[in-house]
């Protein structure tokens, strides 16, 4: 069932239905990344209150878009067929979202999931097929994330694992993507702190994702 019914008969209407309310689209986007435990859910979405992620899934799954999936003994919330159709939808927004970012705000956070799907957004496959396989682990804020290219494939998940190169950085790393600042400079001025490896990669990592602003 809708949460909201705004009374007009169109294919928008209907989604904005169903995903519109507040909180819907950053769960399905944390879902995007990979089934998630309730506990899982809240700590990715750390200001969302408890009563109201409850109501989102349930809305949610009446909807079809996701449904609770015995995994291990725990129950796990998975996307289904129907709401992993929404990852284009997602990564389209992301990168038009993108274009005003802006600076960060105290109070706001960098997760591991907001930031798969950010780079999920900036992922560059046509540029990638054309450079060697190369293994990243970022640190972003407190999001630390394996990142792997090979070809037009793209893996990003949590966890150690050997790696060309080891970085750490902070919001600031829009301003790399986005091309304002050269990988090089962004190294020279502290923006990224290379932990390991050639620093020169960085500027495969620039060319293999990169969103204009």
């Amino acid at each position: 069932m809708a949460a909201r019914d705004y009374g007009q008969y169109g294919g928008i209407t209907r989604a904005l239905e169903l995903i519109g309310e507040r909180w819907a689209l950053l769960i399905v986007r944390d879902l995007l990344v990979g089934p998630r435990r309730y506990g899982e859910l809240a700590v990715g979405l750390p200001r969302i209150p408890s009563n109201i992620l409850a109501a989102r899934l349930k809305e949610l799954q009446e909807a079809g878009i996701l449904r609770r999936m015995p995994r291990s003994r725990v129950i796990v919330y998975e996307l289904t067929p129907y709401g992993r159709e929404l990852e284009p939808v997602v990564l389209a927004l992301g990168a038009w979202g993108f274009k005003t970012l802006g600076e960060p705000r105290d109070e706001q956070i960098i997760t591991p999931d907001s930031m798969t799907m950010d780079l999920r957004t900036a992922f560059r496959p046509l540029v990638a097929a054309e450079l060697p396989s190369t293994a990243y682990s970022a640190r972003v804020g407190p999001a630390e994330l394996l990142i792997r290219v090979d070809g037009v494939r793209l893996d990003v998940t949590r966890g150690d694992g050997p790696v060309d190169l080891a970085f750490t950085t902070g919001a600031d790393i829009r301003r790399l993507i986005s091309g304002e600042l050269a990988p090089g400079r962004a190294i020279e001025t502290g923006v990224v702190e290379v932990l390991h490896g050639p620093g020169e990669l960085l500027d495969r990592f620039a060319s293999t994702f990169h969103l204009a602003a």
